[in-house]
């Protein structure tokens, strides 16, 4: 059974949307997904569950995600080796004197139009750099990101039909219970 990562978007972060990880947890469960775990409080659920199409598996969570908590949740899924290649692929990785805890990693649902990453080469200003390979933008927020040249832009609002960003940590830690699943 292949593994999957299912990043949810927006819960978590304010006085609305709040959900209990135990709980997300049996939601999963009574769907029929094995091995659930999650990562902190933001939504990342690893699982294992029968092969089917990202589309069909972000369907299906989501309407469980409304009927059992009562509020939407977009999700977005990557396998475990999609997410082995994103840490892979990551260039700033490869870079002398980069710090670890200034990246993150934007997830989206599907490859961004040429428009929006046209858009966003212009609001990324130095000492902020991104890189978008497919359907991850990779950035390095030096100053971190509340003082990110793209954290007074809305992008993933404005720019991306659907994305959520993860920092370096979390998604190195989420890939590590991948490989720990089986």
């Amino acid at each position: 059974m292949p593994i999957y990562v299912a990043l949810l978007r927006g819960i978590n972060l304010g006085p609305h949307k709040r959900m209990k990880m135990e709980r997300l947890r049996e939601s999963f469960r009574a769907m029929g997904l094995g091995q659930v775990q999650t990562y902190i409080q933001s939504g990342n659920v690893v699982f294992k569950a029968g092969r089917m199409s990202h589309t069909a598996l972000c369907r299906k969570i989501e309407a469980r995600i409304v009927a059992d908590f009562g509020f939407p949740a977009p999700v977005i899924i990557r396998t475990r080796e999609e997410l082995g290649k994103t840490i892979e692929s990551n260039s700033f990785c490869k870079r002398s004197g980069i710090d670890l805890t200034k990246l993150h990693v934007t997830f989206l649902a599907d490859p961004p139009e040429a428009s929006a990453l046209e858009e966003l080469k212009r609001l990324t200003v130095l000492p902020d750099e991104s890189i978008c390979l497919g359907r991850e933008i990779f950035l390095h927020l030096p100053n971190g990101m509340a003082k990110s040249s793209l954290t007074n832009n809305p992008l993933e609002r404005r720019l991306l039909k659907m994305a959520t960003t993860r920092n370096w940590n979390t998604v190195n830690q989420i890939y590590e219970m991948c490989q720990a699943c089986g």
